[in-house]
């Protein structure tokens, strides 16, 4: 029997082939350039027609973090369009840690990822079909180590200034599905919670905050291997040229509400962390933080508050990540929103688990607790 074809070599491909015997595969995940994480994984398979393929990606002991891979089931395309879930086991004892996807497609090509991705040329048909929308500017705040633009999306005639960025790890896709269902409701003239936000902020939209580390499918880093989430007290030209711009603009404008949107390998569910570590807290800061978090609550049952990171002792917030900086330096509302790379456990879905329709609905969902929590502010 034919073996079947494995293949990495197109935007956010990222897979390494071990061997081949038929339909089955032994595989490992390439690491971030110049650094040690991986995580990461996507890949096409061919030849697969009347047969189970089973890929076994091996070394995942050795992963960034290897405890999201209990429980984790792989996305799986046979269109690019429909993204499902893959059968799929952890054996943690087995070749250093492996995970083994098996599938039976219905025709010769299947594939596979860490999740749905989102591709820089989808990035470039979304921004460019958003900048040419009524009432939207589109800037280029700098251009990142491989010359790719750092693309920022500004629109509304309010005072208050609110940021949203995401990507800034560019394994987490479903971030930037996330940001594809806000621009969506902030651009239609019949969204009623998008038409008042412009009324009543300006808004500026960072959908992709780290593009080279997008396309050369990373995990976590940017084309020199740096995480960017770690450099927003001092960033530099040489290092973190999308952190320093994006910095910039947020000082040239100011920050009134930021969020920052990620994935989360581990916990099975959206949360949000916050900044209630840092040196110089003002009065309401927290307060209205937690509001916030209780108005998404109540909107949609895709969000959820007793699953979440640990909160930081008074003045230990590190100030190298992007939510704490934020708060610090502009004294306002910020909070970085996790979405699973497995599934949002209060409300499961077995077919998709966390999906990239779910992603863009939760991104609607987080706009419209915005408008309720500054009508209350």
């Amino acid at each position: 029997m034919s073996q079947v074809e494995i293949s990495q070599a197109f935007d956010s491909g990222n897979i390494e082939v071990v061997s081949i015997e038929g339909a089955s595969a032994r595989l490992t995940i390439r690491k971030d350039h110049n650094s040690d994480f991986k995580q990461w994984f996507h890949f096409r398979v061919s030849g697969c027609a009347g047969r189970e393929v089973v890929m076994r990606i091996t070394g995942l002991g050795q992963s960034a973090y290897p405890m999201g891979w209990p429980n984790y089931r792989s996305a799986m395309s046979f269109d690019r369009a429909e993204w499902l879930r893959a059968d799929t086991a952890w054996d943690e004892s087995a070749e250093g840690g492996t995970l083994t996807i098996r599938a039976r497609p219905p025709g010769d090509i299947v594939w596979f990822a860490y999740f749905a991705p989102y591709s820089l040329e989808r990035h470039h048909d979304l921004v460019s079909r958003m900048a040419a929308r009524n009432g939207v500017s589109h800037a280029s705040l700098g251009l990142t180590l491989d010359d790719r633009a750092i693309d920022c999306l500004t629109m509304g005639s309010g005072t208050r200034n609110v940021w949203l960025i995401a990507r800034q790890h560019p394994g987490e896709s479903m971030a930037e599905w996330w940001m594809e269902g806000a621009l969506e409701a902030l651009t239609d003239s019949t969204d009623s919670v998008g038409r008042e936000l412009r009324r009543s902020c300006r808004l500026h939209l960072v959908p992709n905050a780290n593009p080279d580390g997008s396309f050369r499918g990373h995990l976590r880093t940017n084309a020199v291997g740096t995480n960017l989430n770690r450099e927003w007290a001092g960033p530099s030209a040489e290092k973190s040229p999308e952190v320093l711009a994006i910095r910039n603009a947020m000082d040239a404008s100011g920050v009134d509400f930021f969020m920052d949107v990620h994935g989360d390998e581990a916990i099975p569910a959206n949360f949000i962390a916050g900044f209630e570590g840092i040196p110089n807290l003002r009065p309401g800061q927290v307060e209205g933080y937690n509001r916030y978090r209780a108005i998404l609550e109540r909107r949609t049952p895709d969000f959820q508050t007793a699953l979440g990171y640990p909160v930081a002792s008074p003045g230990k917030g590190n100030l190298t990540m992007a939510t704490n900086q934020v708060a610090e330096r502009f004294g306002c509302l910020a909070m970085t929103l996790e979405m699973p790379f497995k599934d949002h456990n209060p409300a499961p879905c077995q077919r998709q688990g966390w999906s990239p329709e779910r992603s863009k609905r939760l991104g609607r969902d987080c706009l419209g607790a915005l408008l309720e929590w500054l009508d209350e502010a």
